[in-house]
């Protein structure tokens, strides 16, 4: 339990925290201190930084010794006192720590200039370098009251660095890339032992909620007996004889020392249960501390993290994204909330936003996880996915944690992305190796489909698909915009009235999908026909299984996806995934690069989806034409430029979108109770899955026009004011101009 006094005892003895709630009680700064220290160090200690953490720890609120803080704080409510939102205010107590940390001569630059940036964010959030050098030359923040203060204080707190502290990087180009990182980490830890002791003060039932959860070597041995009961079950069939094969090299392979791995298995391959064996198996003999999968989708997350509840029980793994589901308390209670703030579990399963988002944040809240994050394994799923505008980035941020933090990174997919390093992509990574051996043949063994790709004839008109498709009774169309799948749909409900067909598209809500594909699982379970009209959208890890699937000519990366909808289950001896011209073209950017890449290929020679040397030549053809920094990230790193690096790394570009609550469903209740109660979390994630991403202008004016209203930070559109409706979700085109607007919603 943290120590207190009683408020009457303060008079003389400088105070961090106050609680007024019941009886008045404080909590005694130079004890803040020394167990922020505590912790921090502690922390750091897993990268080999544990004295710097305590330093950074007993030296951050040494700013709050002066007089006017300790002012403040008895005459203000106790925690309003503590935090800090203008860093040149009054309440400013981070500054005066900053300014000691850089007059440490025993340490090297590096170190001073990253103990003031840490100590200087830890309520603010990690600053530019600009900003830094600005604080640190306010002196009177370091008055006489905070430095005597401070000197005062008993042994604990006393510091004695020594000039061998230094940052756990190597030299080279990298340097400086490679000290922002690692202050993203000394800041993680000051952040988290701060809010860690700060909770034990105010909420000590909160703080008994940590650490329950089983350890991994449990996890490892649940995993291994789980798949050995699945095996013994299974039916001696080519599929199983590969996935035995597969699974037994990922365990074999565990044994490798840490580094970057590959792990290329096709649909059916048993990648998910295989990947996370592997992660545990090695975390367990290379004394790692956790397993983190990384997915780039929400759909596909929730399919994975179930597939190891399954396997591990409810309670084993922290699910971590924003679009989870409030009501489940299996994934929603106070256990998962504060596991949440700092990923101190044993298996963490989230979306690739929130890692990398994370990984280069300057928010306390954002980066008091990323100290958790060092000696463990991530498993990143669909790894084709990472948007390649970041690439440069990820990969260099990955490198890193891999060299200087014990990490393990696991690339998973069916269609490996070629980041080797190579004369035209210095940036990859060298080293890495493959999970699987080529021996086990696993993509020639387990082929299920076949491609049939377009010649040079001209595209396809809707019309003429529309009746070739409606020939058939299970199908699967995948086209490129929101517009083409709702033109495809009318065109198929005039030739077959209405029957059957199922229309897919993001201008649904999430939710109004999900029951849309439980109305086709249902169809799909029962032996109906059933056809579907889908924008990629489908492709995002949805398991349905089709035996022909038409798909618009897009990249390969696409194709193989649209792949995975088709013959999943491996029932037929071979299903056709139909390759067609569309009438418009990919959305500008990735998508439209893809497609050109993929054609140069298929004029040159053979390209196939069951062949991973196509996808490496495929992601090879595709890298250099594209911008791999497009916001020139990795040099405002290198300037320690935290604030600006946070802005501009955006794993999804939408600046020009942004979200509206449908009138669908239960969205005016909610609504009506998020006027009622204020803002909630939980309620904010229930209208997320009410929501339908809108050109940002449209909506600026809905709200202008009295189209949409404003609820507490939600814009919402009035009931009647533009339809939604259950066939094709929210009709923009009923709006006058809005059928434009639908266009650039595509793009």
């Amino acid at each position: 339990m943290v120590a207190s006094i009683p408020f009457e005892e303060t008079s003389k003895e400088p105070i961090a925290h106050l609680d007024t709630k019941g009886k008045p009680r404080a909590h005694p700064l130079r004890e803040h201190l020394c167990q922020v220290g505590r912790y921090a160090q502690q922390f750091a200690e897993a990268f080999r930084s544990g004295p710097v953490g305590g330093v950074a720890g007993r030296l951050h609120d040494v700013g709050k010794f002066a007089a006017q803080f300790q002012t403040n704080i008895r005459e203000e409510n106790g925690y309003a006192a503590h935090i800090e939102g203008d860093t040149s205010g009054p309440r400013d107590h981070s500054t005066a720590g900053a300014i000691l940390s850089k007059d440490l001569s025993q340490l090297s630059g590096d170190v001073r200039i990253a103990l003031a940036f840490v100590i200087a964010g830890h309520h603010a959030g990690l600053g530019d370098h600009t900003e830094l050098n600005r604080r640190l030359g306010n002196s009177r923040l370091l008055d006489v009251a905070v430095r005597g203060g401070y000197v005062r204080g008993d042994a604990d707190a006393e510091i004695a660095p020594r000039p061998d502290w230094l940052p756990p990087v190597s030299g080279g180009p990298d340097a400086m890339r490679s000290i922002e990182l690692w202050i993203r980490m000394l800041f993680s830890c000051l952040c988290d032992a701060d809010f860690l002791d700060t909770e034990a003060f105010y909420d000590p039932p909160r703080t008994l909620l940590r650490g329950q959860w089983q350890n991994l070597d449990v996890l490892a041995e649940k995993l291994t007996s789980h798949v050995d009961a699945l095996e013994a079950k299974a039916a001696s069939t080519e599929v199983n004889r590969v996935r035995r094969e597969i699974r037994a090299a990922a365990i074999t392979c565990a044994d490798s020392s840490p580094g970057f791995f590959t792990l290329t298995v096709p649909t059916g391959g048993g990648k998910t249960l295989t990947g996370m064996e592997f992660a545990l198996c090695h975390a367990r003999r290379h004394g790692l501390r956790r397993v983190i999968v990384g997915v780039p989708l929400t759909a596909i997350l929730e399919q994975n993290a179930e597939v190891y509840r399954r396997a591990l029980g409810d309670d084993a793994v922290l699910e971590h994204h924003s679009a989870i589901d409030v009501t489940d308390p299996r994934l929603e209670n106070p256990r998962t909330r504060v596991a949440a703030e700092n990923w101190d579990v044993p298996i963490v399963v989230t979306t690739t936003v929130q890692l990398f988002e994370s990984l280069f944040a300057n928010r306390t809240s954002r980066c008091r996880k990323l100290h958790n994050v060092a000696r463990s394994v991530i498993v990143l799923d669909e790894a084709q996915a990472l948007p390649v505008h970041l690439l440069n980035v990820i990969l260099d941020g990955l490198k890193s944690l891999v060299r200087d933090y014990g990490v393990s990174v696991v690339f998973s997919t069916a269609t490996q992305p070629a980041f080797a390093q190579r004369p035209s992509f210095i940036q990859g990574i060298q080293g890495s190796r493959e999970i699987v051996p080529v021996g086990v043949r696993a993509f020639e063994r387990l082929h299920r489909v076949r491609v049939e790709w377009p010649g040079e004839e001209p595209s396809i008109e809707w019309n003429a698909l529309a009746r070739e498709l409606g020939g058939l009774e299970d199908v699967l169309a995948i086209v490129h915009r929101r517009a083409d799948a709702r033109e495809l749909t009318l065109l198929l409900d005039a030739l077959t009235l209405g029957a059957s067909t199922i229309h897919l598209s993001a201008l649904m809500c999430p939710a109004h999908r999900s029951r849309q594909l439980a109305t086709l699982k249902r169809l799909r379970a029962e032996g109906q026909p059933s056809r579907v009209v889908s924008t990629q959208l489908i492709e995002a890890g949805v398991d349905v299984d089709f035996p022909v699937v038409y798909r618009a000519f897009g990249g390969l990366d696409s194709v193989a996806q649209a792949a995975g909808r088709c013959n999943r289950e491996g029932l037929r001896r071979e299903g056709v995934v139909k390759v067609f011209r569309a009438p418009t073209q990919p959305p500008r950017g990735l998508p439209r690069a893809a497609l050109a890449v993929t054609q140069s290929l298929l004029r040159s020679g053979p390209v196939s989806i069951d062949d991973p040397e196509s996808f490496r030549r495929f992601f090879e053809s595709l890298y250099p034409v594209q911008e791999l920094d497009r916001k020139q990230l990795q040099a405002a790193r290198a300037r320690l430029e935290f604030r600006n690096v946070a802005k501009q790394f955006q794993m999804v570009e939408d600046d020009w979108s942004a979200p509206v609550v449908v009138p669908w469903d239960n969205a005016e209740s909610l609504l009506d109770q998020l006027a009622a109660v204020g803002a909630t979390r939980s309620i904010y994630r229930q209208l997320q899955r009410l929501t339908v991403n809108v050109p940002r202008k449209s909506r600026d004016r809905w709200l202008a026009t009295g189209i949409a209203r404003e609820v507490e930070g939600a814009v919402a559109i009035i009931p009647g004011a533009l339809p939604y409706d259950e066939r094709f979700g929210l009709r923009l085109d009923a709006e006058g101009s809005h059928s434009a607007a639908s266009l650039v919603v595509d793009e």
